[in-house]
């Protein structure tokens, strides 16, 4: 199988053959040939006369752009694979930062890698160092130490700005301006002819609900505008420059449902064309529907990263998700509250999310809550959620499934 080129031509292997020597494998037998290992054992690839190492022979033969590796060996027969370095360019690289306010450590050696095309989420409590991580990326401030680049260039680059989208945590509209007006303003500094500017404008004003038969809101001052209008009209102004990364900060802070949905709509559009996402969120429900990877931030240090799938499957199996259809009766309390059945209870009133304990078994719990009469809706081994590994990890300080604030 070969991948990033054509498959060879048979004109092309007789070619490389006259060059290279005809390919033999000297082996120690037949049945060693079927023991042997790909990079080892008794199989030792020879090209002709090249004494050389089988992978530098190889290369030389065939002088290709990738990695060369032996694929396998079977009955005297070597195949090879072809492996380009085709590994796509992050959009975003962090690498050993620091920044510190006098004594204080606001980002302690902080590494991270973003891929292109992923929604990624930067979690953490209060103060602990997302907003700075997100104005060091967009070189709002300045790193003491380490490394960033953005979209491939150093972080300072100013060509790189046009290509970036940024919701900034402090909303900062222009309150006696007309909301068309101030769209057409960020438009323009981002490069977008007045004409394209007006008809994005009104595009997504329709998609965001500001512009209805009953209602235009664009033609209304900025300061006439519900609050969360105005995040969606603030939110419109990132994006109107097409950017291939978008950076939001806190975007569901202070938004009804109603407006956080429409919000997250637009983020699952956004990687359906391909665009690099990156919020910041107190709300690890959000956070485990829409992105496709985290980094929990605590004290300026990070404490995990990766895929949310992989996250959640490397905190374990021990978790049960419990749902009553009525109010839990006190002997339903006492079970749950047994250390020697669950170490650790989430409860949200009729909804819980448990951990086992250590040797507990599940059925038996499921038994004895049964037995007690509880009015169980669901009952379902489960891996834990973001909510309950972010407890572990962090602590509960403000770590609300619901809560928004600074951080």
């Amino acid at each position: 199988m070969w991948h990033g080129i054509a498959a060879p031509t048979a004109s092309h292997k007789r070619g490389h053959e006259k060059r290279a020597g005809q390919c033999a494998l000297a082996t120690r037998g037949h049945d060693s040939a079927r023991r042997g290992r790909s990079h080892g054992g008794n199989i030792r690839p020879r090209c002709g006369n090249d004494k050389r190492r089988p992978a530098r022979a190889l290369r030389a033969a065939y002088p290709l752009e990738g990695a060369w590796r032996l694929h396998r060996s079977y009955l005297g027969h070597a195949f090879f694979q072809v492996h380009p370095e085709t590994m796509p360019e992050p959009a975003i690289e962090i690498r050993n930062v620091v920044k510190r306010y006098d004594e204080h450590v606001a980002v302690r050696d902080l590494s991270l890698t973003i891929p292109r095309g992923s929604v990624y989420g930067l979690l953490g409590p209060n103060g602990a160092g997302k907003t700075t991580t997100i104005r060091m990326i967009l070189d709002i401030i300045a790193p003491d130490s380490g490394t960033i680049s953005v979209l491939g260039s150093g972080h300072r680059d100013r060509s790189i700005q046009d290509r970036v989208g940024y919701l900034p945590e402090e909303r900062g509209l222009y309150k006696k301006m007309q909301v068309r007006r101030v769209l057409k303003f960020l438009a323009e500094l981002k490069g977008v002819s007045p004409r394209e500017a007006d008809a994005r404008i009104t595009s997504w004003l329709d998609r965001l609900g500001l512009r209805t038969p009953e209602k235009d809101w664009g033609n209304s001052k900025v300061d006439e505008l519900s609050r969360g209008m105005q995040q969606k009209v603030q939110f419109i102004g990132a994006l109107l420059h097409d950017p291939e990364l978008v950076i939001l900060d806190e975007p569901f802070s202070g938004l009804d449902p109603l407006n956080a949905q429409a919000l997250k709509d637009t983020i699952v559009d956004l990687k359906r064309r391909n665009k690099t996402v990156i919020f910041s969120t107190h709300i690890m429900e959000n956070a485990e529907r829409l992105c496709d990877s985290v980094c929990i931030i605590a004290k300026g240090e990070k404490v995990l990263d990766g895929a949310v799938s992989e996250v959640r499957a490397a905190h374990g199996e021990r978790s049960v998700a419990l749902a009553l259809d009525g109010d839990a009766s006190p002997a339903v309390k006492a079970i749950l509250a047994d250390t020697s059945m669950v170490s650790e209870t989430d409860d949200s009133n009729r909804f819980y999310e448990l951990e086992l304990a250590p040797g507990a078994d599940a059925s038996v719990l499921l038994r004895r809550l049964v037995e007690a009469g509880a009015p169980i809706r669901r009952f379902e081994r489960v891996q834990p959620s973001l909510h309950s590994i972010f407890l572990e990890k962090v602590g509960a300080t403000g770590v609300e499934a619901g809560m928004s604030g600074h951080g």
